[in-house]
């Protein structure tokens, strides 16, 4: 196991070899603040990138060999290929290399309240949920989050408290990498099939990563979910549960409602026999049961049930989490980082709930081996949308061999009764929306690729 103290001391030098990422990049940072000397390298310029560079860390556009020179410890994001002439170099140097996940969980066991957010869907809101409370203890914590919170001022808080709080990706087998205080599963579903077998491949890799779990340690596992339900044996600390209008939960929410714009409220019974009453500033049905993870998280560590409850109702999302970004032609535009079936389905969801005119989504698939295995499922995702726009596939860490194309995707889609086109382009999409388009309409632009500078190009395209 891969071992690595909080203690520029010890290392001096790190290198991140793909260091624009959200995770990696907050990884960077916060080395960066503790006194590391960081560098990093990535193929291409972007938000994240130019953060770092502001902050003093130097950044390297393009990967080679020339990159690795005097650092003492390397760090690769999983979509650097082993033939990367950068990664090459830096495991030559026979100096510890090791991926984001190895390191994220050498770095979790450095603090004594860890909290890691596990499941399918959902992470990044849990995790800022759960982020919006503990800013308001006296603990000063320590956060990596998977997107841009605006009250910590990004995507990392360097704290000198206990807690560290962080998504817990299962992406190449990285949940079993973490050994956390307080693990957090959501929900599991069928995804990262580019590495996993199938979904019995998923849970028994959680049944594993129960076990991680230290002694005086918690897993707050999602008793609605099937496929989630069952790691609660599997725990080697303690197994507290959590469901709606579930009795057999240790904390059972119940007396749901929803106000006009689509905001939740939820009696919440904990296992102390009292109950709080909480309203959410966030619309879905679906983030009942985040919050109910941020809630259960904090309570577990000691959290004064008063800041939690202030947290949970004052949280307003991440970007790129049902975001409103603006209006094109009366039309409101949010984005939305939902990049899985089950994900894009509960969002459009919650938008026609509570509709008034049309629905559009502009979805954007990413990856081919995602897009190829989960087609069925993407093709029905779409129904609650009157008109869903597909642009090409974003290919990502694959090479594309042609085999799966937009068009297919939407040629399945027409097939279940929905209405689909594809435009490959974001200034194709612009085009087609151009004078289609009604004020009242919601327009959705979802994807985890880069989808979101559609909807910025539709709100800029509306003021020039």
């Amino acid at each position: 196991m891969f071992q690595f103290s909080l203690n520029p001391s010890d290392m001096k030098k790190v290198h991140f070899i793909g260091i624009g990422g959200v995770s990696m990049s907050g990884i960077a940072e916060l080395l960066h603040d503790t006194g590391y000397q960081v560098t990093g390298s990535d193929v291409r310029d972007n938000k994240y990138v130019k953060h770092l560079e502001s902050v003093g860390i130097p950044v390297t556009i393009g990967q080679s060999a020339e990159n690795i020179k005097d650092q003492e410890l390397f760090v690769y994001t999983d979509a650097i290929l082993p033939t990367n002439p950068e990664l090459q170099a830096a495991i030559a140097t026979r100096k510890p290399c090791v991926t984001r996940g190895q390191f994220l969980g050498a770095l979790m066991q450095n603090f004594p309240a860890s909290i890691a957010v596990s499941g399918s869907h959902g992470k990044s809101t849990t995790t800022s949920m759960i982020s919006d409370i503990l800013i308001r203890t006296d603990e000063k914590p320590t956060i990596l989050l998977g997107g841009t919170l605006d009250d910590i001022g990004g995507n990392v808080l360097s704290g000198k408290g206990p807690f560290f709080l962080a998504e817990a990706c299962e992406y190449k087998g990285n949940i079993r990498y973490y050994y956390p205080q307080v693990a957090i599963v959501l929900n599991l579903d069928e995804d990262h099939l580019d590495y996993y077998k199938d979904l019995d491949d998923i849970v028994k890799a959680f049944e594993r990563y129960m076990q991680n779990i230290r002694p005086n340690g918690y897993a707050i596992i999602n008793a609605d979910d099937p496929n989630s339900k069952t790691l609660a044996s599997h725990v080697k600390g303690k197994a507290i549960t959590f469901g709606v209008n579930n009795s057999d939960a240790d904390y059972n929410a119940t007396d749901v409602t929803f106000d006009p714009y689509g905001h939740p409220s939820f009696t919440l019974h904990f296992p102390d026999q009292s109950e709080r009453r909480f309203s959410l500033g966030i619309i879905g049905r679906f983030n009942i049961y985040n919050a109910m993870a941020a809630i259960i998280a904090c309570d577990i560590t000691h959290v004064d049930r008063r800041i939690i409850k202030q947290g949970i109702e004052e949280y307003r999302p991440l970007h790129r989490r049902m975001e409103y970004v603006g209006e094109f032609q009366g039309a409101r535009v949010l984005t939305d980082y939902g990049h899985h079936p089950v994900e894009i389905r509960a969002t459009l969801d919650a938008l026609a709930e509570h509709k008034t005119k049309k629905l559009w989504c502009v979805f954007q698939p990413y990856t081919i081996s995602r897009t190829k295995t989960l087609m069925d499922e993407f093709a029905k995702a779409f129904h609650h949308a009157d008109e869903t726009v597909i642009t090409a596939i974003q290919v990502a860490r694959e090479i594309d061999t042609g085999e799966v194309k937009s068009e297919q995707l939407v040629e399945r889609v027409n097939q279940n009764g929905d209405h689909a086109v594809c435009r490959q382009t974001f200034e194709d999409v612009l085009h087609y929306l151009d004078g289609k388009v009604q004020p009242g309409d919601i327009i959705l632009t979802t994807g985890c690729g880069n989808v979101d500078e559609l909807a910025e190009l539709l709100v800029t395209s509306e003021k020039k």
